[in-house]
């Protein structure tokens, strides 16, 4: 969650900095899309990055959740969540500076394959135990 909150105010201290050097009216910015269409990737990519802390993070925090409240946390799942974490903070601090899409995808996709372990672990041990 803290990461969400950092790339949120980097985001728009990114969008303010360039909507008050390039002279842009706010009413200029009523259409929506409008702003994507006006900035350059610098400005755009941190807000992109946002929108993808919005998708996988929230199955993330479902299931962590889920395993608290049913008292299945263990070593296992603790280091996949922090290996979730770590590449997730990576993944949003390439994305939203030199951008590179190569490193991006293997950063997102450890990320994303130390989610899946959880959640297909915690499904077959909930439907073992059922």
């Amino acid at each position: 969650m803290l990461l969400t909150l950092l790339v949120w105010v980097y985001m728009y201290a990114r969008r303010i900095a360039f909507i008050q050097q390039s002279g842009i009216s706010p009413d200029d910015l009523a259409v929506p899309g409008r702003l994507a269409e006006l900035t350059p990737a610098a400005v755009s990519n941190p807000s992109d990055n946002l929108k993808n802390l919005f998708e996988l993070p929230v199955l993330f925090y479902a299931l962590v959740l889920y395993l608290f409240a049913a008292h299945r946390v263990d070593p296992i799942y603790v280091t996949a969540a922090w290996v979730f974490a770590a590449f997730r903070t990576l993944h949003s601090a390439v994305h939203c500076t030199w951008n590179r899409v190569t490193i991006r995808f293997y950063l997102y996709l450890v990320a994303s394959v130390a989610l899946w372990f959880m959640l297909l672990r915690a499904a077959i041990t909930h439907w073992a135990s059922a």
